[in-house]
């Protein structure tokens, strides 16, 4: 069920939308008195100092300010947690896992959030939380906001709007949304079911990745990535309002929507982005290039060219490399990877790796083709292939991954994934 809604286009623009006219003043941000008898209240995810290239703010014009709303208490973590990770300890083991499941129990978006991995320190404000969501209803009368990061929805399956402040994001498989740090938000299907992943963002928020030599054209384009209207509701009721805060949950009160922002301007809004408009980059002559050709998104940390966190994308594309071994070579690396599949097949993992699961290949940890992709791979015909039926996709950082507990002792950890490689032959012939 899909919903026709309106987007504004552009990506990190100073952005200005109002839901009912005139509520946006014009000239200045903090009037002495604002029309329709709305509050201003500025939202900040940068220091006011940051420099303007950096810096991130929205100012909203809403019925009531957030301070309106009860004492926040403490509430369990459930299978949440947050970096670093010390409840076990991390193994330099490659690790793939099956899809968690969904649900046969009433489950919303925040009781179906499973932590796999997290790297860094929330507190510290670098590294990352990866987390799985699985749903089957709606969230009622529950808004939720991140205090410790922007959050990247990759779903896998089902459809899903997310509500908020700043207005409505509709999204499914082979889209993505990012909603920054502190922007409070509900989650509603519009399917039975849902499931997906979440980058949590400790560090910088997320910018295109740099197209260097490629030039003007390619990759990610700015124009792609839509940004909600200000859509208001003013309901009153017994609500609550849960945050992630410092690693832990809490809940308060709330008699009200915190949805009730008539207009706004800003250039730290929720976003998405298609895909399939993602503009692959690929060799036409030999050898595979590095995925980092496959950015779309990326998180800076305080060494150039070296990320907090890459998000990376394997969309259907061409390849047509000559006298090459064209799935992605054995390698080991500095940059610690946690993959997922949206569909199809990932053309290095034909077997075990499938949609709704995921792997992490940790920092120095060898990985690459099982041993059947290598011998079709090594004797194919190296006509122009078309890789049409998959979606796969990486997060890659520059900090180990720590996986957690549960994902390293539950039931969606697969005990073998090792055998894949076990059959790859000594082929020497001195």
């Amino acid at each position: 069920m899909a919903l026709d809604l309106e987007y504004m286009t552009g990506f990190g623009n100073e952005f200005e939308t109002e839901a009912l006219p005139g509520a946006l003043p014009k000239g200045q941000f903090s009037p002495q008195k604002v029309k329709y008898d709305l509050y201003a209240e500025q939202f900040n995810v940068t220091a006011f100092t940051a420099p303007r290239s950096d810096n991130r703010r929205n100012w909203f014009y809403r019925i009531r300010p957030s301070v309106v709303q009860g004492e926040y208490e403490a509430i369990d973590n459930g299978l949440i947690r947050t970096a670093p990770i010390t409840e076990i300890i991390t193994p330099p083991t490659m690790l793939r896992w099956d899809p968690v499941a969904i649900p046969e129990v009433k489950t919303d978006f925040i009781d179906g959030l499973v932590t796999m991995a997290a790297n860094g320190s929330a507190n510290g404000q670098t590294g990352i939380g990866i987390h799985i969501y699985v749903a089957n209803s709606s969230m009622e009368g529950r808004y939720f906001y991140n205090a410790d990061g922007e959050m990247l929805f990759v779903p896998q399956d089902g459809e899903i709007v997310l509500h908020t402040e700043c207005g409505k994001l509709a999204i499914k498989a082979g889209e993505i949304a990012v909603i920054p740090r502190g922007i409070k938000f509900s989650v509603e299907l519009l399917t039975e079911t849902a499931r997906g992943y979440i980058c949590e963002n400790y560090g910088h928020s997320y910018v295109l990745a740099e197209r260097g030599p490629v030039g003007a054209n390619g990759y990610a384009n700015d124009r792609d990535f839509q940004y909600p209207v200000a859509a208001f509701e003013d309901k009153e009721g017994d609500f609550e309002l849960v945050a992630k805060f410092n690693g832990n949950m809490f809940r308060c009160d709330i008699g009200h929507s915190p949805f009730d922002v008539v207009a706004w301007t800003g250039n730290s809004a929720p976003y998405k982005y298609d895909l399939a408009r993602f503009n692959v980059i690929n060799t036409v002559s030999f050898d595979h290039p590095d995925p980092s050709i496959f950015t779309v998104l990326t998180s800076p940390s305080g060494t150039p060219g070296v990320a907090n966190i890459d998000f990376v994308v394997f969309p259907p594309r061409w390849m047509v490399a000559e006298n090459t071994f064209r799935p992605p070579y054995y390698h080991r690396n500095i940059m610690s990877e946690f993959m997922g599949l949206i569909e199809g097949v990932y053309d290095a993992k034909e077997h075990g790796f499938v949609p709704g699961g995921s792997s992490l290949h940790n920092c120095m940890s060898p990985h690459g083709p099982e041993a059947e992709v290598f011998e079709k791979a090594s004797n194919a015909e190296l006509a122009p292939q078309r890789y049409e039926n998959t979606l796969a996709f990486m997060f890659e950082s520059r900090y180990i991954i720590s996986p957690t507990k549960y994902a390293l002792e539950g039931t969606e950890r697969q005990p073998n994934y090792s055998a894949c490689w076990k059959g790859i032959e000594k082929k020497f012939k001195g």
